[in-house]
């Protein structure tokens, strides 16, 4: 059976502008409690066509799970293989993990990349269009924020980029609110600094709206260079300096003890819709991402979450830009 009959996606689903991929954030239960789908076969499988039976075709996995997975069924192609059989038609982004993220300092930047070299080999079985990283430390780790430490963050990734790019692999970086490129005017000097070429933006949605920083208007000076994009909401700006707080704002911020939610929230304050609207005119045509992240705070589910945001993008979204 094909991938396209296994998941029910038909031809002219397939032809549309737009195809819908998932990142893995994802818990389930068990007998031992709340597990990834990387626990076990069964836990994988229910994870894949759970995901295929509401329409995502395809997933981006963190490098730590992909690895958890290879080591479960063998091979990163034998894990997406699996996916594939269970209607997922492949892994698209990989969420990079385990790199020194020190690139305002230099002497990290031969070892990088070395590190990024050595990952290239890990996954060459698969076919990923983009490493994702967040560019920097968490902001505490690293301010003052000065402009030659930007400029040596963009030296550095404008060389891993490169490399990058001769295995058929984008580099894209990627801005939580809390690292130390997160402020408009951070991200606008580091893309000055950073080689186009090599360098992409990855946008997510939540992440920057958190920060104040409109993603349309985001996009829309950066279009060339965004290489995707995360939808995920929030409902909170910070506007007390979260971003400072150590050891990690996602987890110790005084505003929420939860900042992301899925799409289609009453208290949203992502406007996707203008966002789509954006992405149409300027023809972008592939690979859109919906990430949960931390979706099981205070008693939710990643399964209630992922449907509701496939419920958004069906009738809200894809309606406007399918």
């Amino acid at each position: 059976m094909s991938t396209a009959e296994s998941s029910g996606v038909g031809p002219e689903y397939q032809s549309r502008n737009i195809k819908w991929s998932y990142m893995d954030h994802w818990t389930m239960r068990s007998p031992s409690g709340w597990v990834t789908p990387q626990h076990g076969i069964k836990y994988a499988d229910r994870f894949y066509r759970q995901l295929a039976g509401v329409g995502f075709q395809g997933v981006d996995p963190f490098e730590f799970r992909l690895l958890a997975q290879a080591q479960l069924f063998g091979s990163a192609r034998k894990a997406e293989q699996f996916a594939q059989d269970r209607g997922i038609e492949r892994f698209v982004n990989m969420f990079v993990a385990f790199y020194d993220d020190r690139t305002h300092l230099a002497e990290t930047h031969d070892a990088l990349l070395r590190n990024f070299e050595n990952k290239v080999r890990a996954f060459e079985g698969i076919t990923l269009d983009s490493f994702i990283v967040m560019p920097v430390s968490r902001y505490w780790l690293v301010e003052p924020v000065t402009d030659d430490k930007i400029k040596t963050m963009a030296e550095c990734w404008s060389r891993i980029g490169r490399m990058l790019k001769t295995h058929g692999i984008k580099l894209s970086c990627h801005h939580e609110f809390y690292c130390a490129l997160h402020s408009r005017e951070e991200i606008d000097k580091f893309y000055a600094y950073a080689d186009p070429e090599y360098v992409g933006l990855f946008i997510d949605t939540a992440q920057h709206e958190i920060v104040g920083i409109d993603s349309t208007e985001l996009y829309l000076q950066y279009a060339d260079r965004v290489t995707g994009f995360h939808f995920k909401d929030t409902h909170h700006t910070d506007t007390v300096d979260d971003y400072r707080t150590p050891p990690d704002p996602e987890r110790a911020a005084s505003t929420t003890s939860r900042w992301f939610w899925e799409m289609g929230t009453a208290e949203g304050l992502v406007d996707f819709p203008k966002l789509m609207r954006a992405i149409k005119s300027k023809g972008y045509t592939g690979w859109l991402t919906v990430e949960h992240d931390k979706a099981d705070i205070g008693g939710a589910n990643y399964a209630e979450s992922t449907c509701r945001a496939k419920w958004y993008i069906d009738n809200v979204l894809s309606p406007i830009y399918p």
